[in-house]
């Protein structure tokens, strides 16, 4: 690995210690993406939804659901989840 600057060593840290937020706001970008997007788009969301669940080890068997479903108001309803565990 690439030895790092201190400041580059600082901007990574920030980003792992905020992973958690960072990854909430991106769920909640594509929650109100989902409801604006129509055909091909809409798919890639999802996708991206799916990966961006995965990333903070949601429970595998409700993300399953999600996708079967893909209701943007089950995403919002595990945004609140989330926000409350936060």
């Amino acid at each position: 690995m690439a030895d790092f600057s201190p400041h580059q060593k600082k901007i990574i840290n920030r980003y792992y210690k905020n992973f958690d937020a960072i990854t909430y706001q991106r769920l909640s970008e594509l929650a109100t993406d989902l409801y604006l997007s129509e055909g091909k788009q809409k798919e890639r969301l999802w996708k991206r939804v799916e990966d961006a669940l995965r990333k903070v080890e949601f429970p595998e068997t409700r993300i399953a659901h999600l996708m079967d479903k893909r209701d943007p108001q089950l995403l919002v309803a595990i945004l609140k989840e989330l926000d409350a565990g936060s």
